[in-house]
């Protein structure tokens, strides 16, 4: 059976921020994000959702959080809505299943991005100048193409309807200091390279993903979401075709159609055909199946 949330209304919880796909909500020692399903495309938010997306995210990240977790800790203090405070008890039935209490962190204020293979504006960049975020690479490359290492390739974090803009190393450490932008970054690439043997082994490539940590009690630690389809390109392993665009189980399938109409990628965004909806479900609940070998049914 699906169902849609498109926003959450707790009048009993302080709503501390609306971002493009999750409502936060400050509990005071905890935060409780709770993940819509609003889909967002060039950072703009859809008018029309993704029955069951934000269940699907919220399982795709505690399977990564309980798999990382041996690598960095996480914010993730349970995703049961029955361990939750009482005062979330009336919202139950909503918050099941696409929910997570959470420990509060200071965020850093940069996404940190590795890319495995060169896309999306990556490949932009690298056509444009033969690098990426300051990072030379080799001549030659087609879209697509696996790198000979991934690289980080950190970008800001940009307000609601702003575009987020990559930034060089430099810039990082600019922004975080030099102590915190190394640490970040080679957490994201041990996160992603332990991310992609676990995936490729289950059929799917991961070619390119954004990780967001906190701070906690002078800690580094995991925040957000982890590995899915809206924060990373998913394709298919069997299919995989360096040379050109690929099938994917992420929201560049939204994005290619958007790409088709006559849009400026400005609010507001053109409503979705039922077909694209369903198969963009299909693509997403496809990638947690594969992922987590078991069969979800909502």
């Amino acid at each position: 059976m699906q169902n849609v949330v498109i926003e959450t209304d707790f009048p009993n919880l302080q709503l501390k921020n609306r971002g493009k796909v999750r409502d936060i909500y400050d509990l005071g020692d905890h935060l409780l994000m709770v993940a819509s399903d609003r889909l967002s495309a060039f950072d703009v938010v859809l008018p029309d959702p993704i029955p069951d997306k934000g269940k699907i995210l919220t399982r795709i990240s505690l399977f990564w959080f309980d798999v990382m977790n041996s690598l960095v800790p996480n914010h993730v203090v349970s995703g049961d809505t029955e361990t939750y405070p009482d005062i979330c008890k009336p919202y139950a039935e909503v918050l099941k299943d696409r929910s997570m209490l959470v420990k509060k962190t200071e965020p850093l204020p940069i996404e940190c991005v590795v890319r495995g293979y060169i896309s999306g504006s990556g490949w932009k960049s690298y056509r444009e100048s033969g690098a990426v975020c300051g990072i030379p690479l080799p001549g030659g490359l087609r879209e697509s193409d696996k790198l000979p290492e991934p690289i980080f390739t950190p970008s800001t974090k940009a307000e609601m309807g702003l575009h987020d803009e990559n930034i060089d190393f430099t810039e990082a450490v600019r922004l975080v200091g030099k102590e915190i932008a190394e640490k970040a970054r080679d957490l994201s690439l041990a996160i992603y390279k332990k991310g992609v043997d676990i995936a490729e082994e289950k059929g799917i490539i991961i070619a390119d993903t954004k990780f967001e940590f906190g701070i906690l009690n002078g800690e580094m630690i995991l925040i957000d979401e982890v590995l899915t389809p809206d924060s990373s390109r998913f394709w298919p392993k069997e299919s995989y075709r360096p040379g050109g665009p690929q099938q994917s189980y992420d929201k560049q399938y939204v994005r290619d159609y958007l790409k088709s109409l006559d849009w400026d990628k400005t609010p507001p965004a053109p409503a979705l055909p039922s077909e694209v909806i369903q198969n963009t479900r299909g693509k997403y609940l496809e990638a947690l199946e594969q992922l987590t070998g078991v069969s979800h049914e909502f």
